[in-house]
């Protein structure tokens, strides 16, 4: 689980929109863009590349 502070100013590096953590994955909350970055380890990794649609 990712601390709330951390999740609070972590953006998506697509779009710059809010993330948010469902399961092993942060999910972006724009709905144009609602790319999956996976959590490894507990670390996340936002790369557009590692995302997932």
């Amino acid at each position: 689980m990712i601390d709330k502070e951390l999740l609070s100013i972590l953006a998506c590096p697509a779009c710059q929109s809010d993330l948010v953590q469902k399961g092993e994955q942060l999910v972006c909350q724009n709905a144009d863009c609602a790319l999956k970055y996976p959590v490894r380890n507990g670390i996340p990794v936002l790369l557009v590349d590692e995302a997932s649609r």
